[in-house]
């Protein structure tokens, strides 16, 4: 498939397109973002090979989609540039190996997130994306209809009576760095997308509880509509290149990195995009419970 501008090459069969043709490093048209936006909301993630880009030039591919958050509302952006995550597995960062969405823990999550691969092993080290859109329209109508109904609290805290004992030294002041401000959110587990009007489970790694159940209760549900997310037939695989560039829907998807690399070096950097505050079927807005997030995420400005 194509459009005017580019070559569109569809990696899996519910998610995921290789958009091939495009020089990111090059002043792109209006009419090319566009289409690549288009694109985005169709396939969810989309990836460009071998790109030519480098952190300034990454920030400025990402603003041509709105305004650029912070590098992460806890965690320090690379030197010099506010708005990059470093994410060097060799060296400083724990390794994101869980299903999630980027930051769900604060109002206004990431409309999207762009990575940029600058180290990869020669063998592993791949990331799996998950179409949240799919998994919805797979759930069977009664449980459509009860995911309709739940909202459920997300936060960076972590559970440390579960999740600390016995981590490495590196990887327990990580954490304590991602939770030096403890964030939570009341969001709705189906949100509707903002520009495609589909419903999608909006779940992941950063769900504390559903509202209104136990704990164990909670347990169940989340566990079991995040069966769903994470079939196969929902997912894509993408075997990284150095200079390979990805951009995913934040609003419908989630994603894991396969940490089946050892000690071989990773090295990565992320810049996310602005998003809005999710909204539910019933027309309801995510709220802020704990948390100010407005130095990580701009307020969007409607004329």
């Amino acid at each position: 498939m194509s459009t005017k501008n580019f070559d569109i090459q569809p990696v899996a069969g519910r998610i995921g397109a290789e958009i091939v043709g495009v020089d990111l490093s090059t002043n792109l048209s209006n009419d090319i973002i566009s289409e690549i936006r288009k694109t985005l909301v169709q396939y969810k993630v989309i990836f460009f090979r071998r790109q030519q880009l480098d952190a300034n030039g990454q920030v400025a591919f990402a603003r041509r989609f709105g305004e650029v958050t912070t590098a992460h509302p806890t965690v320090p952006s690379l030197p010099g540039h506010p708005e990059v995550l470093d994410l060097d597995y060799g060296r400083t960062a724990t390794r994101a190996n869980n299903w999630h969405t980027d930051v769900t823990f604060v109002d206004r999550p990431p409309l999207g997130s762009i990575l940029r691969t600058i180290v990869i092993p020669p063998a592993g080290g791949d990331t799996i994306w998950a179409n949240t859109v799919s998994a919805y329209q797979d759930l069977p109508r009664h449980l459509r209809s009860l995911a309709d109904q739940l909202w459920a609290v997300h936060s960076n805290a972590f559970d440390y009576a579960v999740a600390a004992v016995d981590l490495p030294t590196d990887v327990k002041a990580y954490r304590d760095v991602f939770t030096s401000t403890v964030y939570e959110t009341l969001h709705p587990v189906v949100r509707i997308h903002p520009e495609s009007g589909e419903r999608g489970l909006f779940i992941g790694g950063f769900v504390r509880q559903v509202r209104g159940l136990s704990t164990t209760e909670s347990d169940d549900i989340i566990r079991l509509l995040q069966s769903y997310v994470t079939r196969p037939e929902n997912t894509v695989r993408w075997r990284w290149q150095v200079g390979d560039v990805a951009l995913w829907d934040n609003r419908a998807t989630q994603h894991y990195a396969i940490a089946d690399y050892g000690d071989q070096p990773r090295h990565v950097q992320r810049v996310t995009i602005s998003g809005d505050i999710p909204v539910s079927i019933d027309g309801k807005h995510s709220e802020a419970i704990k948390g100010d997030s407005s130095a990580y995420t701009p307020t969007l400005v409607t004329a």
